[in-house]
Order: structure tokens, then sequence, then C-alpha cells
């Protein structure tokens, strides 16, 4: 496909002449240029999610905040962002993906800096949480114009990339973290984790008019019931999911879990009955039946889990039993990270190759660099070989590049690209939500076999339960359809 930077989309040939009054072509391909700047404000929205941890000590020095303010500077942004990204995605299919793209690159800029001007703990918590909806309003569209403007090798090409940057950033939010603390730029201390922000932010927003400007044929209307229903049962989700741990799971906090799945089965009602009457709902029922959205979606769930559990888990050993500091920490990730990178850039030729079996080779590695790592600790501890300890981290950076592109292209094959926004938040959602569970059920239970069972035993069961979420997305790989 020819780019045509800086002109005009041409128009695609068409067997019978569109009346003016009918929808608008879609851009020729999305540049390398367009690309990068997408990904900058997705890489700044997921960095964010992490940076701030190793920053919380001197955050509660200066600004004097206890552990449940610091909990919200942590959880606030969280929550504001998986709240938004449907009702982000949808706002870019109906007033334009680039305009939403930069008022929310905009808006995470700002808000970054308020972050680190934060006079106090109460000022910081309350930025968090703008900045987390200012990230939702612009990550949606990420994945919307990639499937609004490409398809093929060049779809597979940038969803690759697209990927590679979510594995990345979350492992660069916690060594760049680290890094910043220690430097102490200009004096300004953990300040600097929120201001780096701004001049990259900035700079992307220079460069914004590369995008393709995309949006739906005909705008959507609004669904305000579907909204609420939607927004009450993911509150509840995610209170339970971020306070659980910390609360010690009071039984009125899971009667939450009760009203979820309330609001969840009405949910599922009235966007049926919209979509039935001819309405536009939040959450398309058609969209969400198309089978390559429904299994990815099954198979999305427990990847992101096992993700997420092992993130925090390593953090928690790697700290608590090895004295890493933050910076430490994530350059062991580093193997993860690379490996990550390196392979994403060959998925699109393998899912090529092997189709829908590129998933289950991913949960292969996956499930083989889980098992190396229990049999390093079970047999080495309390001195594992760190060199096959990397190896193992490498091996599942490496697995979870072969599974993860992968799911994101199948979601979202069958989505139209009227719609792709709404596809795009309900994809994101689901897989924050998912790693947030992960990292809580791999928290607490590690935490829990921690303190009756040596370490050791703890981290090996753990890992255990890591094998399971690779080998339930495994069997629903073995009928997912093949990437398009």
């Amino acid at each position: 496909m020819t780019k045509r930077e800086g002109l005009p989309p041409l128009e695609e040939p068409t067997a019978t002449p569109e009346p003016a009054a009918g929808p608008r072509p879609a851009p020729a391909g999305l540049s390398g240029i367009a690309l990068l700047v997408v990904l900058t404000g997705y890489v700044l929205s997921i960095v964010d999610a992490s940076i701030v941890n190793v920053a919380l000590s001197s955050i509660s020095d200066d600004l004097h905040g206890g552990p449940a303010a610091l909990e919200l500077v942590v959880s606030g942004y969280g929550l504001t962002y998986a709240l938004g990204l449907v009702l982000g995605g949808r706002l870019g299919d109906a007033f334009g993906r680039r305009r939403l793209y930069a008022y929310g690159l905009a808006a995470f800029t700002v808000t970054s800096a308020l972050c680190g001007l934060a006079p106090t703990i109460e000022f910081l918590v309350v930025s968090r949480l703008l900045q987390g909806a200012a990230a939702a309003m612009l990550v949606p569209q990420v994945l919307a114009t990639i499937q609004a403007v490409t398809q093929g090798q060049a779809r597979a090409r940038a969803i690759g990339m697209y990927g590679a940057t979510a594995g990345v950033g979350m492992v660069i939010g916690q060594i760049l973290g680290g890094l910043l603390v220690s430097l102490d730029v200009a004096g300004i201390g953990w300040r600097t984790v929120f201001v780096i922000n701004v001049p990259i932010g900035a700079a992307a927003l220079l460069a914004v008019r590369r995008v393709p400007a995309t949006k739906a044929d005909a705008k959507p209307g609004f669904d305000p019931l579907g909204t609420v229903l939607f927004g009450v049962t993911m509150t509840c989700v995610l209170a339970l999911v971020v306070a659980g741990p910390d609360l010690g799971w009071p039984l009125w906090l899971w009667s939450l879990l009760a009203l979820a799945a309330v609001g969840a089965l009405a949910l599922v009602r009235v966007e049926r009955g919209l979509e039935a009457r001819g309405g536009s709902p939040l959450l398309s029922p058609l969209v969400l039946s198309h089978q390559g959205m429904r299994r990815g979606l099954a198979a999305m769930v427990p990847f992101s889990a096992g993700f997420g559990a092992f993130l925090f888990v390593y953090a928690l050993i790697a700290q608590g039993h090895f004295g890493f500091d933050g910076l430490e920490s994530g350059v062991v990730m580093a193997p993860f990270a690379v490996a990550f990178f390196v392979v994403a850039q060959f998925t699109p030729r393998i899912a090529a190759a092997l189709g829908g079996r590129i998933v289950t080779l991913g949960t292969v590695v996956q499930g083989a660099s889980l098992l190396l790592l229990a049999l390093v600790v079970r047999l080495g501890w309390p001195h594992p070989s760190l060199a096959l300890v990397l190896v193992g981290i490498g091996l599942f950076g490496a697995g979870a590049a072969l599974i993860g592109p992968t799911l994101f292209r199948m979601i979202l094959a069958d989505v139209p690209s009227a719609q792709a926004g709404m596809g795009s938040g309900v994809l994101v959602t689901s897989q924050q939500m998912a790693t947030a569970l992960g990292a809580t059920i791999g928290g607490t239970l590690y935490v829990s076999l921690a303190g009756s069972l040596s370490t050791a035993s703890a981290t090996v069961l753990v890992l255990a339960l890591l094998v399971c979420f690779s080998v339930t997305v495994l069997v629903i790989s073995l009928k997912l359809p093949d990437p398009r």
C-alpha cells in the first residue's frame, strides 16, 4: 500500500458511483510517523500506570500521605481509566478518532503537569483521577484508527507494534520510574515521573495532524441508560478488585459482586432491546457476538490475568526476597521486554504460516517458561540461578508476544470500522480488568501462602496457578479462527 503523507486520501474505485451524501472513503493507510504519534500516547498511558509505584515512598515523605491516599494515587488512575475506555471509544466513533485522541493527549499532558506540581496529597489524587480519564479518551482511538485505515499485512504489522508497545511499556514504567527518582533531575525528586510526560506529549500533539482523521459514517446516538448500567457494573467490580486486599475481603464488599451481576444482566437486556429497535447501544450485542470477538475475549481474559499476576508477584519476590529496589527489579525484567519486542516484529509472519495455532504455540512457550522458573526456584532456593531466571522471564515475554498481538487482531477482525472505537474500548477494558484481577489474585495468593509456607513453596504454587491460566488459553486457542 502506497503512503501519501501530507496528501488527501485516494478514493477507492467502486462498481457503482456513491451518492454525494454517502459514506466517505477510508484513508489509504497509516504512515510510520502517524503510527509513532498514536503509539506515543498509548505508551505514556501504560507507563503512567506503573511508573509511580517506585516513587510512593518519596511522595509520602514529601506530601505526608497515608497508606489509603497512596493507594488512591496508584489505583485512582486505573479506576477512571478502565471506567472510561468504552465511552472514549464510542465518542471517537461519533466525533472523530483523531480529534478525541488529540483532546485526550492534551488533557493527559496537562494533568501530568498538575500531578508534578501537586502541593498536597489530595491534589495529587484528584489529578491522577483526571489523568486516568484523559488516558481513557485517547487509548481506544489507537486501535480504532489502526482498524479503520489498515488491512492485511499492514494491519498485522501495526497491531504487532501496538502489542509490543503494551508489553514493553509495562516494564519500562518501573525501570524509568526508578531511574528518574534516583537521578533526582533538577532536584524535584518524584515529580519528574509525571513532568517527563509534558515534553513528550507536547511533541506528539505537534505531529497529530499526520494521523488520518476517521469516524463512523453515521453519527451513533447516545445511550444514557446503557452508559449508567455499564458504569455501575464496572465500578462494583473495580472496587472489589482494588479494595479487597487492603480491607481483608469483608462480606459487605462481596455484595458488590452481586450488584455487578445484576447490573450486567440489566445491561445485556437494555442493549439488546435498544439494538432491536434500531438504536445505537453503547455495547453492540451484534458486534460482540462475532466469533472472533467472543472467542478472542474468552482467551484474552485468562491471558491478561496470568500476565498481571506474573508481573505483580515477580515484583513482590524481587523486592522482598532478593532485596532489589524498584530500578533493579525493573532491570531484571529487561529480558521480558526485549523478547516481547523482538518476537512481536515476527508475529505477522508466524501467524501467516500457523494461523490460529500461533496462540497455541505461545501458550506452550509460556507454559515451558513457567515450569522452568518453578524448577529453578524449587531446586535452587534460596539462591536460584539468576541466568536461568532471566531465561525463564525472556521465554515468558516471547510467549506473550505470540499471544497478545494475535488476539488483538482476532478480536477486532469482524468489527465494522464504523464501530472500531467501541470494539477497541471493549478489548482494552477487558484486558485492563483481567490484568488487575490477575494481579489481585496472584498477589493475595502469594501473600497468604508465604505466611504459612516457605517463600519457595509459595512461589512454586503461584507459578502453578499461572500454568493453569496458560492451559486455559491453550484449550480456547484450539477453536480460535485464523487471524486476519
